[in-house]
């Protein structure tokens, strides 16, 4: 269930009175004047020194950003304290819904307050003292990372050499500004799956929260590597989760559905062959593709800040147009600046280069491929083609030279004959812009409408709906990014699956804290130190 906006309001109206009450309250049980909790910010410097007896500098460390968060939760927990209470079953639900925990203690003539100096010595057992260590230690770092820094691991090549698969890096959640977190009941640094198992949820969606973002220190702009929530990741199949699940629904659609696009059909056929074909349909006869999907999967969705994380460079932002030619961007009709560890694929014939050059060249295993003729294929940068060429190697670049469909490429429609390197022109949506809306526009926007911007999307004779009304056009509610790997030939990226919403923006990379190559031992330069602690670009 996700909260209106007007129902946030309501909540945040209802913490806010309900803290005040409480505030209120309990000064006065302390001893305090009730109406000192009226000043902004010298109430605190009350309640700090007079209720609950911490030192002056404390105050210093309430007007750090982020962290007076955390002081302000901790606050509550001692003031809980100073009514007697030390059990969790009222400290950790009392501190959680101090809005309402506060008044019961201020306004219950049963609820004694007694200074802290006069509370009885509390002797914390073994467990106790490791629980609360653990409680904070946990609240803090939750804190830290949902509002500050939060470090990441490099999965895969997609960036290569730029962010190399075993770099972990620090992200900044304050430069393009705090999301606030959208699915409330959740583990605690976990993702979307619980720990040693493959398919549990960590989360609840019994309550959503709507987007909202705290005001950033920068704006996100062009060529700017960019954390963000893989936006085809809404929904998985999990058996097969490291692929698209509409990516899966679209191939048994080229099956099942006889009005299916032929290239489609060939498309799959191409890749897994008239079999896989003959027993899908068998197996499917009469189903809708999404039908067949969750007959041979198990799906399931994920809320938006539960999708995987995903970091790729932004190519360009909404309102620019984007083209691609030949493996060329260009926006608004000039090449955009080239990353400088930007990586294309080229083929080796007869697959010249030894293991030896692959592993001294510092070549990712993942950008290293053979097929069934004997050809090797490899990601390279600039610098190492320079040095392979250096060498004598014949190496063949594969960049596609001119427009064709391809399947796997966005809108996914044979009216786009798009492909990785002859991309578009297209315009990436912005906020109040309005497109017009017919057949053929409607394969670029219908994401949008539905999943990212939450509208009821049909097609109906020959007409289309949105939100039960006959629409010609559409007003975007969000900007939009497009997205790109410096790996240009081993990214799946914007590409493939189409426009970021500026709801899935996590956050900037700022820096290589520490950087493993999985393909090396420990004694044999496991560790590459020259990129540790190395400023992201």
């Amino acid at each position: 269930m996700t909260l209106s906006y007007t129902a946030v309001i309501i909540i945040s109206v209802v913490q806010a009175v309900g803290f005040q009450i409480g505030l209120w309250t309990v000064f006065r049980k302390a001893g305090v004047k009730g109406w000192l909790s009226l000043i902004p910010v010298y109430r605190i410097w009350v309640w700090m020194r007079q209720v609950i007896d911490r030192p002056w500098w404390w105050m210093l460390l309430y007007l750090i950003p982020f962290i007076n968060v955390f002081m302000g939760y901790y606050m509550v927990w001692e003031t809980i304290r100073c009514f007697n209470k030390t059990s969790y079953l009222y400290l950790i639900p009392g501190t959680l819904f101090y809005f309402f925990y506060l008044p019961y203690l201020g306004l219950m003539k049963k609820e004694h307050f007694t200074p802290r100096a006069e509370l009885p010595e509390f002797r914390k057992s073994w467990a106790r003292g490791w629980g609360d260590a653990i409680i904070f230690a946990v609240a803090a770092a939750y804190i830290f990372r949902t509002f500050f820094i939060e470090l990441y691991a490099i999965p895969s090549s997609s960036m290569e050499s730029s962010l190399m698969v075993g770099d972990y890096l620090a992200v900044s959640k304050y430069h393009y500004g705090q999301r606030i977190p959208q699915t409330v009941l959740a583990m605690p640094f976990m993702q979307h799956t619980l720990v040693f198992t493959t398919a549990v949820p960590s989360f609840v969606t019994w309550l959503e929260l709507p987007y909202m973002r705290l005001p950033g220190t920068t704006e996100l702009k062009d060529n700017d590597p960019i954390v963000f929530n893989y936006p085809d990741g809404d929904t998985v199949a999990i058996e097969q989760q490291d692929r698209s699940y509409y990516a899966i629904v679209r191939e048994y659609d080229a099956i099942l559905n006889p009005n299916a696009q032929p290239a489609s059909l060939a498309y799959v056929t191409a890749h897994y062959g008239e079999s896989f074909v003959a027993a899908v349909r068998h197996k499917h006869a009469g189903k809708s593709a999404s039908d067949a999907v969750k007959a041979d999967f198990t799906v399931r969705y994920r809320p938006i800040d539960k999708r995987e994380n995903y970091v790729k460079r932004c190519i360009a932002s909404h309102g620019e147009e984007l083209t691609i030619r030949k493996g060329v961007v260009y926006i608004n009709g000039k090449k955009a600046p080239v990353p400088k560890n930007r990586q294309f694929s080229y083929v080796a014939p007869g697959g010249g280069i030894s293991k030896r050059v692959i592993k001294r060249l510092r070549i990712n295993a993942e950008d290293v491929y053979t097929d069934a003729a004997g050809n090797q294929y490899l990601f390279l940068t600039d610098s190492q083609l320079a040095e392979l060429r250096d060498m004598g190697k014949i190496l063949v670049p594969q960049v596609d030279e001119n427009y064709g469909y391809d399947e796997s490429i966005f809108p996914h429609d044979p009216r786009y004959p798009w492909n990785k390197d002859n991309f578009g022109p297209i315009v990436i949506p912005e906020k109040g812009m309005t497109v017009p809306i017919n057949d053929t526009t409607i394969v670029l926007y219908d994401r949008i409408i539905k999943n990212y911007e939450l509208n009821t999307l049909e097609r109906k004779n020959g007409k289309i709906y949105i939100n039960g009304k006959v629409a010609t056009s559409y007003t975007f509610q969000m900007d939009y990014y497009f997205m790109m790997g410096d790996n240009r030939h081993n990214s799946a990226d914007s590409r493939y699956w189409g426009f970021v919403p500026e709801d899935h923006i996590v956050g900037k990379p700022i820096f290589v804290w520490m950087s493993l190559d999985k393909g090396r031992n420990w004694g044999d330069g496991k560790v590459r130190w020259k990129r540790m602690f190395r400023p992201i670009r």
